[in-house]
């Protein structure tokens, strides 16, 4: 479905508040819903906004629609392998608005948050775990990706220094003349890609976690899901503990395994040189980046803040 000719395809520099609000508008007129008083919820990865009119959550992306995947067959997927996960809201979709995708989805009320990774054990379990593979395409070459959009997000970040990009360069060189040495304990699935606290919702309803955001979903080792499940606990401060819980509900502690320091080097700077790559000049975000870019050239221990 092509964009309506009032709406200016975004690009990466224009994906901003203001026009992702008109890419609202549009879409849900299309798809018979009322946008006024809508929320902003959140504005980073993609811009996801709740209805005041009813209980949906429309998320729109980026433009770059590159390798996406199909979202809504995925989703139907998972449902049929009662993997616990937010679910669609019966209208056709995806739409495409502003050279962005959109998707609707359920909304749940946040009583309370997943403020720990105990409770993504179960829903991680079930994902992995699952004997068929969906019916939708889904990337399976994850870490030769990662490597490769390292790269990429280095060399367009307009915050970066040259001495900045020669340093993370040189990370990214080093782990991947390292990739090949890499042993796998765990069988390929289907993985969530972004596995953490604020990619899981709480469901009032059945008292569980659920998944959400599959825009990273792919087949691939389940140890990348669980990896940044555990950089996601020890950089943003969480009890000492809650990793340990989190891997003994899981079954598997991927501390224990001998390709963790890779897997967790290459986690990491990938989440540095995305962020780096969506940041923008003067801003709150470039800061933390910085930051983080100069604990690794001195090869410090750093808390990081949450983008």
């Amino acid at each position: 479905m092509t964009s309506p000719p009032t709406i200016t395809t975004l690009t990466e520099s224009t994906f901003t508040p203001d026009r992702t609000l008109r890419i609202l508008d549009a879409c849900c007129r299309e798809a018979g819903f009322d946008a006024s008083g809508a929320v902003l919820l959140r504005h980073h990865t993609n811009a996801v906004y709740a209805l005041t009119s009813r209980p949906v959550v429309v998320k729109i992306g980026r433009p770059d629609r590159s390798g996406s995947i199909d979202i809504v067959d995925l989703v139907h997927w998972l449902e049929d392998h009662a993997v616990p996960t937010v679910s669609l809201i019966d209208v056709e979709q995806p739409l495409t608005v502003g050279g962005c995708p959109v998707t609707f989805w359920q909304y749940l009320e946040q009583e309370r948050g997943i403020t720990s990774a105990i409770e993504l054990a179960e829903p991680l379990t079930k994902l992995h775990s699952c004997p068929t593979r969906p019916t939708a395409a889904l990337p399976d070459r994850q870490i030769r990706k990662a490597l490769s959009s390292i790269s990429q997000a280095i060399q367009t970040s307009t915050i970066l220094t040259p001495e900045d990009r020669r340093v993370l360069l040189a990370r990214q060189e080093e782990l991947a003349q390292q990739s090949g040495d890499i042993r796998y304990a765990l069988d390929t699935a289907v993985i969530h890609g972004d596995a953490q606290h604020r990619n899981a919702l709480w469901d009032n309803r059945s008292q569980r976690a659920v998944l959400c955001d599959w825009d990273t979903a792919a087949i691939g080792p389940p140890e990348w899901d669980l990896v940044t499940v555990e950089v996601h606990c020890r950089r943003f401060g969480h009890a000492a503990d809650e990793f340990e819980q989190f891997s003994s509900l899981y079954g598997f502690d991927i501390r224990e395994w001998d390709g963790y320091e890779w897997l967790r080097d290459l986690r990491e700077l990938k989440m540095i040189t995305t962020n780096a790559r969506k940041s923008e000049p003067g801003s709150a975000t470039e800061a933390e980046i910085l930051r983080r870019i100069d604990a690794l050239r001195r090869d410090m221990p750093l808390t990081w803040q949450i983008l």
